[in-house]
């Protein structure tokens, strides 16, 4: 509400002293076409804050902080304006406004940009991909996918953005420090957002070398589980081929014992025959022989 106040008293004076256009305290951010809305209702979403912002000119470019986890809105937003002078017309009649029973703020803003956010004209909806980011496939949505997790839209405040917030609403205009006490402040939102990056970096190369771990002592065992079925498998195949002898064997018994039976039968034969045909040269007569003529 000092916010508030402390633009509607500015604008007041002004006119009271009948001061033109050129000497207005907006022309101190005739460089910024940025508006900081804070106070929102809950419920308006990034269609319905363009709507009311609509009053004052044309917006290009649309900005809802919302939760990470929820995705709620959190009540703040940054609106780009087609000309820079539709945001005096906005900060002077849009702030001080009440819309569903809250009293929001409007002030001018000098918005930072990411490397990789998109300022294209959003107030239609999503985007479309360009060509050359279309041709990246699969690597342009990992790269989103990353950089949405550094987003302002999808995680907590941090407690220095709480204290830019509070800044912002508490300092009056005509404060001959309220400049550097917000570039100060900026300064330390940065080094926030930097450690908070490389935080979120450190914990991602972390659990990208444990899955990497994971998998190689899921190698590592399938390897002893194949080593070990690979012994299991020698194992009952040597067993297969001892019963398999075994078998042999068993089978290979009778078939030598009727042999070595059969031989033993053809050498009796043999015997007897020698014995009956000795017996038979025994008991004949010896042949006669003729007596030679003397």
């Amino acid at each position: 509400m000092n916010s508030v106040r402390n633009i509607q008293q500015l604008n007041k004076r002004e006119l009271e002293a009948g001061i033109n256009p050129e000497g207005s305290w907006h022309t101190d951010y005739r460089d910024t076409a940025f508006v900081y809305i804070g106070g929102l209702p809950f419920e308006l979403s990034e269609g319905d804050i363009i709507t009311i912002c609509s009053q004052y000119g044309e917006p290009v470019w649309i900005k809802l902080a919302r939760d990470k986890e929820t995705g709620k809105s959190r009540g703040f937003a940054w609106v780009k304006y087609e000309d820079q002078r539709s945001c005096d017309l906005a900060v002077d009649n849009l702030g001080g406004a009440n819309i569903m029973d809250r009293i929001i703020r409007v002030d001018h803003a000098r918005y930072k940009p990411r490397d990789d956010e998109d300022m294209r004209d959003n107030t239609m909806g999503e985007l479309e991909l360009d060509p050359g980011q279309e041709s990246d496939g699969g690597r342009h949505k990992r790269s989103k996918t990353e950089s949405d997790s550094d987003s302002d839209d999808d995680r907590p405040m941090l407690p220095e953005e709480i204290e830019m917030d509070r800044l912002l609403e508490k300092l009056d205009e005509e404060d001959p420090m309220r400049d550097a006490l917000i570039k100060r402040q900026q300064e330390k939102v940065d080094n926030a957002l930097e450690k908070l990056k490389k935080q979120r970096r450190k914990e991602k190369e972390r659990a990208r070398r444990k899955d990497k771990h994971r998998h190689r002592d899921g190698s590592r065992e399938r390897d002893k589980r194949r080593i070990k079925d690979q012994e299991h498998d020698g194992e009952r195949e040597h067993h297969r081929r001892k019963r398999s002898d075994r078998s042999r064997e068993r089978r290979e018994e009778p078939r030598s014992r009727r042999d070595r039976s059969r031989e033993r039968e053809r050498r009796r034969s043999r015997s007897l025959d020698v014995k009956k045909e000795r017996s038979r040269s025994e008991t004949s007569p010896l042949p006669y022989r003729a007596r030679s003529p003397r």
